[in-house]
């Protein structure tokens, strides 16, 4: 009983340093505690390039390092976070972000998808109702056959039944 609480209390304290645990390496932490707390708040917020659905505070990828190490660099230099990132945005792209910015870019693409598929839900609409509207004469009783052609019908209809 005694161990499965050891290992119970192991896993627990392992579990809770995990949130803690990042990829950045000892040698990369800057001893100013305002610009290291700086410089993670915007590495959380920063793409990761090789990895693409992590942070480069969260990846062990070189380029994720060399990116980490060039934003303490821009913020020991005097560069403010806006500056930053707009630095790494010139130099990699909006993808760099992991929260695009709001722009008419990231309003079309994100706009782009619910207008198709309302276009989509219109031409379906249209033809439903257009193929409603033009049903077969008979069916709908619009239109009675002439007599000439009742006649003929039925020629046709008892030819069928006699073969």
């Amino acid at each position: 009983m005694r161990i499965l609480r050891q290992l119970i209390l192991a896993l627990a304290m392992l579990a809770a340093a995990l949130p803690a645990a990042y990829a950045v390496a000892p040698d990369e932490v800057l001893d100013d505690p305002v610009l290291e707390h700086r410089a993670r708040e915007l590495s959380a917020e920063l793409r990761c390039m090789v990895c693409q659905n992590q942070s480069i505070d969260d990846s062990d990828a070189p380029l994720a390092k060399d990116l980490r190490i060039l934003v303490r660099e821009r913020l020991v230099a005097g560069d403010t976070n806006e500056q930053v990132v707009d630095f790494l945005v010139a130099r990699y792209g909006e993808f760099v972000l992991l929260k695009p910015r709001l722009s008419v870019q990231t309003l079309v693409l994100w706009g782009l998808a619910p207008l198709a598929l309302l276009i989509g839900m219109a031409v379906l609409y249209r033809g439903a109702r257009k193929r409603r509207g033009t049903a077969p004469v008979a069916a709908s009783g619009a239109t009675r056959l002439s007599e000439d052609e009742q006649a003929e019908l039925d020629r046709i209809l008892t030819r069928d039944k006699q073969v």
